[in-house]
């Protein structure tokens, strides 16, 4: 036989450049997922942990929740205002937002006042529109007492237009509108859906009964 009537074998390529061909299916792989993730963050979903015991107890401290961003509209990631808006928060909607005295800090809450509500609290009660308000989720940790004026009474204040009265569910454990007044609608940055991993931090363990929770 002669060299003409060999058949033409398939030559296979140096290690070295599979290696280097996966390393580079690879790396586009974890830039696909990265990108991926920063957009899910900065337009869609996104995860906070609770630190303190302010929303107890809807929320506990070592809660990991997902807060969903495009609730009210879509948010330029940058600067606080929307490009599409859909409609604001309602009363009830727990919301994370940007800290009205210090803005690289997010807070969470209950919103209670939309705007144009009548809000005043007496002796505890939350009064919105002249009629108290019914608030299944709270608790109370001290009885009333007169020398909490922002915390167990509050004259009646009205809801400016754009803005929000938000209160914490633990009622005598919250900073929040009582003491810094109202929350710029552009600086809500979604609504919180899901408890999706919990963390006791005292008993070092997992609140599996708590983990899947939808927060309402």
């Amino acid at each position: 036989m002669t060299s003409s009537d060999r058949g033409v074998g398939k030559t296979s390529p140096p290690e070295s450049q599979s290696v280097k061909s996966l390393l580079r299916e690879l790396a586009e792989g974890l830039i696909t997922a990265v990108l991926v993730a920063l957009l899910l963050k900065a337009f869609i979903i996104q995860a906070f942990r609770i630190p303190s015991g302010s929303m107890i107890p809807t929320l506990d401290v070592g809660d990991q929740i997902l807060v969903y961003k495009l609730s009210y509209g879509l948010r330029d990631p940058f600067k606080d205002h929307y490009w599409i808006h859909f409609h604001g928060p309602s009363r009830g909607d727990v919301v994370v937002f940007r800290y009205p005295k210090d803005e690289s800090k997010d807070f969470i809450k209950r919103v209670i006042g939309v705007p144009g509500d009548h809000i005043s609290v007496r002796k505890k009660i939350v009064y919105v529109n002249g009629k108290a308000l019914k608030e299944p989720y709270i608790q109370y940790l001290q009885p009333f007492e007169t020398d909490q004026p922002d915390r167990d009474s509050m004259d009646e204040v009205v809801v400016p237009p754009g803005k929000y009265f938000v209160m914490g569910d633990n009622r005598d454990d919250s900073y929040d509108s009582r003491f810094w007044g109202f929350v710029n609608q552009n600086k809500i940055l979604g609504k919180a859906v899901l408890i999706y991993w919990s963390w006791n931090g005292v008993s070092k363990s997992v609140r599996f009964d708590r983990l899947g929770s939808r927060i309402h």
